[in-house]
């Protein structure tokens, strides 16, 4: 289990081909990517704006990149289903664009509260998706729609596609109260993907969204039991790393030092699996 990537979070609005020599640069041979760095988030190193939405000449750029450096897009962000939201009219173009881009994978939440509305927006993104020969995924989150393990379970149960699968968050998983045992219980065919963090298993920061989106731990310097999560999973998803750390950014620490961290970290985990 040793196909490490970079998730886009990570590393805080980066540009898209900066972000891909970063990448091959730690020996890392996939990132995930949203279309944009939006205005107002947390930029610490001041990059500026893009959007591959709106710059084919960037789209251009970075597939060049990719190609050159040897990294692929391992998975596509930005596909929440929003209460009123309508999947069809809001995600047509962005799916265009994840294909331009060679992307395979896509995630979303759920923001819906509405189960039944939530599970058939879902179907609707999976049979768009599955247009462009994409899959996607759904991530639960605790405070989210959709915010244990076997809600997604049910949500791809109500879907039923083989294009839609699970997300595997470590620390959601651990934060939502599932365990090892229960990612081992699921049909290895319905988790299509893995973020791998650590974390406290009593939260210091408590706001939920704000610890996962800018405070995250190195794998193998919290509490969570990584091991055997991972010991659960089957062997050949793609593990992105997913450990934003704004307290280290603030410290002075540098992109590259923070995640070459990671990378190492990620590594001497999956080396005691192997």
């Amino acid at each position: 289990m040793s196909n490490l990537g970079i998730e886009f979070i990570s590393v805080f609005g980066m540009p898209p081909v900066e972000f891909v020599n970063l990448a091959a640069d730690l020996g890392c041979s996939h990132i995930s990517t949203g279309l944009q760095n939006a205005p107002g988030r947390y930029n610490p190193y001041e990059y500026p704006p893009f959007s591959l939405k709106e710059d084919r000449a960037l789209r251009r750029e970075m597939t060049a990149a990719l190609n050159d450096r040897g990294v692929s897009i391992s998975l596509g962000e930005g596909f929440a289903i929003w209460p009123n939201g309508n999947v069809r009219e809001s995600y047509a173009a962005d799916l265009e664009i994840m294909s331009e881009l060679g992307i395979t994978r896509i995630n979303s939440v759920s923001f819906e509260t509405d189960r039944v509305r939530s599970f058939d927006q879902l179907g609707v993104l999976a049979e768009m998706a599955g247009a462009h020969g994409i899959e996607t995924m759904i991530e639960f989150v605790p405070t989210f729609g959709i915010a244990d393990l076997a809600t997604a379970q049910a949500a791809v149960n109500h879907v039923g596609r083989d294009n839609f699968k699970i997300l595997i968050d470590t620390m959601h998983v651990g934060r939502s109260g599932a365990r090892a045992q229960d990612i081992a219980a699921l049909d290895p065919g319905v988790i299509g993907y893995v973020q791998l963090c650590d974390a406290l298993r009593v939260p210091k920061i408590p706001d939920y969204l704000e610890e996962a989106m800018y405070e995250r731990m190195v794998p193998g310097e919290g509490e969570l039991p990584l091991r055997e999560m991972l010991a659960a999973l089957p062997r050949d998803r793609v593990i992105g790393l997913e450990v934003p750390q704004r307290s280290k950014v603030e410290a002075g620490i540098g992109q590259r030092e923070r995640m070459a961290h990671c990378v190492e970290a990620a590594r001497r985990l999956l080396a005691r699996l192997d």
